[in-house]
């Protein structure tokens, strides 16, 4: 009978987790997991795909809104992957030179990522995910895309991105303190 590859390393991480409260003995003696995205602690099974649907039974009016942020962010972000001379279309931005078409698909998968962490975190129903995007829309997007811009990156995609997140910061903010 063939070891199993991860086997020292799922042994070391369930006694890590015995050790520190988060599973029982018996997760020892049992397998600890397998490739459908349950994992057994104890006697309860988790599953990631039902997780990352779970959703509170109301979403307050911030939480919508930070959920429809996502969404926007997912859109243009796949958009910037699948079509990067979009920003040419839209933005009327110089045409490429060199590896810039590149660039864009890595923009997008920023944007992808970010859209994909908002969608989810404002389907938590949590206000912190909501206050800590405010905070960072608010001050590092125009902190880092200004400069950039003034300097000839990107100018007309970077500016709108400047001043429409920031917009949507103080959109979240307000209807995060009417949530309170």
């Amino acid at each position: 009978m063939t070891r199993p590859v991860f086997g020292p390393i799922t042994q070391a991480m369930t006694r890590s987790a015995m050790r520190c409260g988060l599973a029982s003995a018996s997760l020892g003696k049992q397998p600890g997991g397998d490739l459908t995205g349950r994992t057994r602690i104890g006697n309860r099974h988790m599953s990631l795909i039902k997780d990352l649907l779970e959703t509170p039974a109301k979403l307050r009016a911030a939480s919508k809104f930070t959920v429809m942020n996502g969404l926007l962010y997912l859109g243009t972000g796949a958009l910037f992957i699948a079509w990067p001379g979009v920003t040419q279309w839209l933005f009327m931005d110089a045409a490429f030179v060199g590896h810039e078409r590149a660039l864009i698909r890595v923009i997008g998968l920023t944007l992808a990522v970010i859209g994909w962490l908002y969608l989810f975190g404002g389907r938590s129903g949590a206000r912190q995910i909501v206050a800590a995007s405010v905070v960072d829309r608010l001050v590092f997007v125009p902190a880092v895309l200004v400069p950039l811009a003034m300097a000839g990156v990107f100018p007309h995609m970077f500016l709108t991105l400047a001043i429409l997140d920031p917009a949507l910061a103080v959109a979240a903010w307000v209807l995060l303190g009417r949530t309170s």
